[in-house]
C-alpha cells in the first residue's frame, strides 16, 4: 500500500485529488494539508511514502516544502503538481528534491504514473515539458549559469521573502516561523542588501519572479 499526503491550499483541488487517488489500487490517503508548512510538519509526524504537493501554496510554497522535508531525511518522495511548464520552475523542484512535476492540465492522466514512479525512486516528468526543459535538467551544472542573488539567499531568508510578498506583517512572521521580531527584522535588512532593494515593492517583484509566489494561480 502506497501511503500519500496530499498538500493544496484548494479544498476542491483536494477532495478531487483525493477521490482520483481513492479509486486506484494499492493507494491510502493518509493525509491532507493547505499549505507547505502544515505538508511539511504532516511529513514529518506521518512519514508517507509520496507527498503531493502544489507548488503554488500560501506561508511555504511547495518547493519550499519539497526541500524542507528533503531536510528531515525521511523516506518520502515528493511530487509537485503545477500550472507551470517554466524551465527554471521545473529545474528548482528537481533540486529541491522531488521525484515528480506534473502539470495540472494533465494531472488526472498522470498522477498515479508519478507517484508510483517515485516510490521505484524514479524521476517523472509531465510529457508536455518540453524536450528542451528535460535536456536542460539532465546536463544541469553542465554550463555554468549566470550568478543571481536570489541564489545566494539561505533558505530562511526565502520563506521570510514568500511570507513578506504574501502581505504578512513582522510581527505575524514571527509568529508563523517562531522567530523574534527582530530577527525578522533582520531577514528583512538582508533580503533588501543582498537583492538590492529599498522597498517591500522591490521584494514582492523578486517572489514573484523566482516563483516564490504565484499572482494568477
Amino acid at each position: 500500500m502506497i501511503r500519500v499526503l496530499l498538500a493544496d491550499d484548494h479544498h476542491l483541488v483536494r477532495q478531487a485529488l483525493r477521490a482520483l487517488l481513492e479509486k486506484a489500487d494499492g493507494i491510502e490517503i493518509v493525509g491532507e494539508a493547505e499549505d507547505g508548512r502544515e505538508a511539511a510538519k504532516l511529513a514529518r509526524r506521518l512519514k508517507p511514502d509520496v507527498v503531493v504537493l502544489d507548488v503554488a501554496m500560501p506561508i511555504l510554497n511547495g518547493i519550499q516544502a519539497a526541500e524542507r522535508i528533503r531536510r528531515l531525511r525521511l523516506p518520502t518522495r515528493v511530487v509537485v503538481l503545477s500550472m507551470h511548464k517554466d524551465e527554471a520552475l521545473v529545474r528548482r523542484a528537481l533540486r529541491s528534491g522531488a521525484h515528480g512535476y506534473l502539470l495540472k492540465s494533465a494531472v488526472s492522466e498522470e498522477l498515479l504514473l508519478a507517484i508510483r514512479a517515485a516510490v521505484r525512486d524514479e524521476i517523472y516528468l509531465s510529457p508536455a515539458i518540453s524536450r528542451t526543459v528535460v535536456e536542460d535538467l539532465l546536463t544541469a551544472g553542465a554550463i555554468a549559469e549566470p550568478v543571481d542573488a536570489f541564489d545566494q539567499l539561505t533558505q530562511r531568508e526565502r520563506e521570510v521573502l514568500q511570507l513578506i510578498a504574501e502581505g504578512h506583517t513582522n510581527i505575524k512572521i514571527a509568529k508563523l516561523l517562531a522567530i523574534s521580531v527582530k530577527t525578522v527584522e533582520k531577514h528583512r535588512a538582508n533580503l533588501m542588501s543582498k537583492l538590492d532593494v529599498h522597498d517591500v515593492a522591490g521584494l514582492v517583484r523578486i517572489a514573484v519572479k523566482h516563483k516564490l509566489i504565484f499572482l494568477s494561480e
